[in-house]
Parts: C-alpha cells; structure tokens; sequence
C-alpha cells in the first residue's frame, strides 16, 4: 500500500452531485462533506425521475454544447442550459430540467478552463489536462485517414471514448482490457467487435492514440471530441473480471472505496449488456442496487440484475443473471473512481 497519494481525495477532482431542478437559473455546487469544490471540466447529467439528460458538456467545447451518451445525434448548442463551470460546481440556466426533477451531475477535472496546443500527434490537438488525475478532454478535426492523436497526459490512457461532434456517428470506447483491435460504442450493447479501422490495432503511448479509417473516429473534416483516462493509484483503475452467476460474486480489487463505477459486458455474453453506472451519492449504503445506463434514456431504477456492494478497497458483484454485469464465464470491463485510496476509507 502507498503511503502517500497524488489524490487523498476523490472528492477534489471527480464527484456525483445529487440535485433537485428548479425549472430555472441555478448553481450547483460540489463540495460536499467538508471539501472546497472544484471547478469541474466535464460535466455528465442525467434526470433519475424522467427520461431526460445523460448530457455531456464540457470546458473545451463550450459549456453550451451537449452530447447525449445514448445518441448518435452531432453536438447540440443550448446557451440557456449549463451556462458555466465555476470554482465549484456547474451553473444552469432557463433551459434547465423542468422543476422538481432529481439530477446526478457526474463531474471530473482536466484543466480548469484552460486548453493547449498538442503537436504530439500527426492531428494538431487542443488538450485540457489533469496530469495528476490522470484525465484529459481532447478534440481535433479529422483527415479521413490514420492518424495519431495527441492527448497530454503524460502517460499510456486506459480508457478513450470518441464521439463526432459535427455528425451522427457512435461512440467508439477503447479499453485497455479489451485491448487496440476494436472495441465498443459506448450507446450500443453491443459485445466487444474487431475491428483494426478503430485503432490501428495500435497501442496508446504516453502522448498519443491512434485512430482509423472508421467513419466513428475519422471522417474527413469531422470534428472529434475524445475523453481519456489514465488510472492513478488510489484514485482511478481500469479492468476487467469474469462472472460466476452467483450472488457471491467476483470482488474486484481496486486499491479505494470506489465514488463511480461504469460496468459493460464485453464477451462471452449470452445476452446484449447495457453501460450500467453506479455511485455513492445516489446509493449511499450497500446494497448499491440503482443503476442508471450510457446507453439509455431510463430513469434510475433498481435492476434486479446489477447489484454489487462499493467496499473500503473495491467492489464486489451480488448479482446473479444472464443479463446484467455478472452472467458465469462472461468478461466485464470496469472504470472507478475514488472517494478514498483505501489507507483512509471506511467500511459502508
């Protein structure tokens, strides 16, 4: 075990912030339990009552411009719904979810605002940068053709999720536990496909990934938006694990008391598998049994196929299925976030 951390605190630079809309102008904020906040990079919402959100806006775009995790759909302009990101949290405005909704703001730092020009890569990129969270948002502009893309962290990512921002394409996941010959689309359930026109089948390195000729991750004069993650000690990992069907199911160590956790079926699946996403906020105690979905417009919702309970070093699978996250024999891919390493959590 470390016996010091880069992050001894999830909360400083990734959070799940509950809140209740007010149909109107509002300000969220995130420092929750004691923490000054942060000013947050990228901002995921989803409603938990309605079918509204699974949003993402973000600092590099424009906090005006959206994308929706469960669509194809090209980049939306709204100037009146996140209207800022602040020291913080996140401002809203009249368009915001109509009044008394129940929202999760997922939250993770890159830069705070400030972007750079990446010339790592044979694409010239803008790149916002968390070094120490091991997170960067990157966009550039596609030749229809392959390509290295450079992306600022200073380190190989694990996890990359491409989106077109001008066109209605998929959005292409690369997981390192899937490996550089394909992969998934972060709004299908779909199973891991092959697929050397994803990455060039083409391992990320510490200042660039490679991307193909697939029209989701480069078209000619497309713009691309890419999210990237390195994992960090005590704060952040990403893997995979087998299911046993059993309630007793797999424990996946990962070093701290999980905050999120995204979960997706990558093989062996007898039946397609949603992204199912847990956090502590919206499910504070053990079981964790709400889950919300990528690749959905659903409501949370209690599944009776996606249990699992978040634990002071990792989380542990209760569920027993042939649908959800632990069917027997079958591959899941994992990425959590921390609350704390587990030198100082707590048992829940």
């Amino acid at each position: 075990m470390p016996t010091t951390y880069a992050i001894p605190n999830g909360r400083t630079v990734m959070d799940a912030t509950l809140f209740t809309s007010n149909g109107g102008v509002q300000t969220v904020t995130n420092n929750d339990l004691g923490t000054s906040g942060f000013k947050p990079d990228l901002v995921w919402t989803k409603s938990r009552t309605t079918t509204d959100g699974n949003d993402l806006n973000d600092s590099v775009r424009g906090a005006s411009k959206y994308l929706i995790s469960f669509s194809t759909a090209a980049e939306t302009t709204d100037a009146n719904f996140i209207t800022a990101f602040n020291s913080n949290g996140f401002s809203l405005g009249t368009g915001n979810y109509s009044n008394g909704q129940s929202i999760v703001g997922w939250q993770w730092q890159a830069g705070q605002g400030t972007t750079s020009s990446n010339t790592s890569g044979t694409i010239t990129s803008t790149v916002s940068v968390n070094t120490t969270a091991g997170f960067s948002i990157v966009t550039w502009t596609s030749a229809g053709a392959n390509a290295t893309i450079g992306h600022g962290l200073g380190a190989v990512p694990s996890m990359i999720i491409v989106k077109a921002r001008n066109a209605a394409y998929n959005w292409a996941t690369y997981h390192v536990s899937m490996g550089n010959g394909g992969g998934m689309y972060l709004n299908l359930t779909n199973a891991y496909g092959a697929d050397t026109a994803l990455w060039q089948n083409t391992t990320p390195t510490s200042s660039v990934f490679s991307v193909g000729t697939n029209a989701n991750v480069s078209n000619s004069s497309q713009t691309q938006v890419a999210y990237c993650w390195t994992p960090i000690p005590g704060y952040s990992q990403f893997g995979s694990y087998t299911g046993n069907g059993s309630t007793d199911g797999p424990f996946v160590y990962t070093g701290f008391r999980p905050k999120f956790v995204m979960i997706k079926g990558s093989s062996g699946l007898t039946n397609a598998a949603s992204w199912d996403l847990f956090d502590t906020s919206r499910n504070p105690y053990n079981l964790t049994n709400l889950v919300m979905l990528a690749n959905s417009a659903g409501a949370d919702n209690t599944d009776v196929y996606s249990y699992i309970d978040i634990l002071s070093n990792g989380f542990k699978n209760r569920s027993i299925d042939t649908y959800g996250i632990n069917q027997s024999g079958a591959t899941y891919i994992y990425a959590a976030f921390a609350e704390n390493p587990f030198k100082y959590a707590n048992a829940r």
